[in-house]
């Protein structure tokens, strides 16, 4: 009670009396009102600060979210198939090529061109020395002498014979007998001219000629070479010739193209020595039937080789024209994703990823050929991330041209 009491006495003094002047009064208000200021300074700082932060958080909750959507590159599919072919190897071959042989025994004197020299049909290659059958030749022509002799003995004295049995100066049968050697003769003369002919027709051999135009490929032989023609012998190739004014180029075709196939369609041939040279070829024929090992079809492709662009043996390229299929649509490799439900790429509509099956024709390697799941209008992701779903929400990129090929 008393410390209520002093306390409205302490108040009591703090009144204004009517004797407190209006300055008095003024001074006394002042550190109220600064105290008020004060305070209501501290209460909108404590506001504003309540404020940013919020702002601040908002901020980076929403920073927050946007960068956990994924921004992903995106493609347009190419109408139509770009590149309607398919590139497979290719193996040259020359229209004719043949190892040339010797078809007499004997030693080889001379040779008269070397590898890479062009011939002409009947030009001499080199030729052969043959001691042995020059003997035998000029021993059958002695031996044919010596038919020829009798022979024409046998010829008198049948004639004369003849004669005689005419006069019945000897029996038919001496005279038959005289006729019947004289035959025999004949016979024996022509024996000995055949022999003749044969053995001439052997040392005409001995001058090996090209046997068509062609460019020699192979010398494998050389001065004083042993020449074996003989039974058990096993030839002895001399030159190997090859007609390269025109080629045929055999290549295995995948039977899944095998339809694309049709004789006479023109066809372009590359390789890696010049491989912005195309020449042109055609398709001349196939085997129109499928290996049963490679389940490939085997195509030859003859190639007008007049200028020397290609030679016997190159590994080339053949560029194999394919139908396009109709409605389809092209796409980089890189926007493929192998799911165990099946190929899959990820279209974006509105934001969002829905992954859609597709399914291929042909693959041309950075690209390819989609038949069926897509439209020119649809926008693909290129390099999708194996952990991309559909329903996923994604930022698009400024979208690139396809670049099939």
């Amino acid at each position: 009670m008393t410390d209520f009491s002093a306390s409205v006495h302490e108040v009591a003094e703090d009144l204004p009396t009517s004797s407190t002047t209006a300055s008095e009064l003024k001074i006394r208000k002042g550190p109220v009102l600064a105290g008020l200021a004060v305070l209501a300074l501290l209460g909108l700082a404590i506001v504003y600060g309540v404020h940013s932060r919020t702002k601040t958080e908002n901020q980076l909750t929403q920073a927050t979210a946007e960068a956990a959507i994924p921004s992903v590159n995106v493609t347009r599919p190419t109408g139509g198939s770009s590149a309607q072919e398919v590139v497979l190897p290719g193996n040259v071959q020359a229209f004719t090529d043949t190892p040339i042989y010797a078809r007499t025994n004997g030693y080889l004197r001379r040779w008269y061109v070397d590898i890479g020299t062009h011939v002409r049909k009947g030009q001499l290659l080199a030729e052969i020395e043959t001691p042995e059958l020059d003997q035998q030749l000029q021993q059958a022509e002695a031996d044919l002498k010596s038919a020829e002799a009798n022979m024409h003995l046998a010829e008198t004295t049948s004639t004369r014979w003849q004669s005689l049995l005419q006069k019945h100066a000897v029996s038919k049968q001496e005279t038959d007998q005289v006729m019947s050697d004289y035959a025999a003769k004949q016979a024996n003369y022509a024996a000995s001219q055949a022999n003749v002919r044969r053995l001439k027709e052997l040392q005409g051999y001995e001058r090996v000629t090209a046997p068509f135009d062609g460019t020699i490929t192979a010398r494998a032989t050389d001065i004083g070479a042993l020449i074996g023609t003989g039974s058990g012998t096993t030839p002895h190739e001399l030159f190997h010739l090859a007609a390269v004014g025109r080629l045929f180029v055999y290549v295995a075709v995948p039977e899944i193209y095998a339809e694309s196939v049709h004789d006479g369609a023109k066809v372009k041939i590359t390789q890696d020595a010049n491989p912005g040279e195309i020449i042109v070829g055609t398709i001349a024929r196939n085997s129109s039937s499928i290996d049963q090992t490679t389940r490939t079809l085997n195509v030859q492709v003859d190639v007008d080789n007049a200028k020397g662009q290609l030679l016997p043996g190159a590994y080339v390229f053949v560029h194999l024209q394919l139908p396009a299929a109709n409605r389809a649509v092209t796409i980089p490799s890189n926007t493929l994703l192998f799911r165990a439900e099946g190929l899959r790429v990820g279209i974006v509509r509105n934001g969002v990823v829905q992954l859609t099956p597709i399914t291929i024709g042909h693959d041309f390697g950075n690209s390819v050929e989609v038949t069926s799941g897509l439209t020119p209008n649809d926008v693909v992701v290129l390099d999708p991330s194996d952990s991309l779903t559909s329903g996923t929400r994604v930022e698009v990129n400024a979208p690139q041209k396809g670049t099939a090929q």
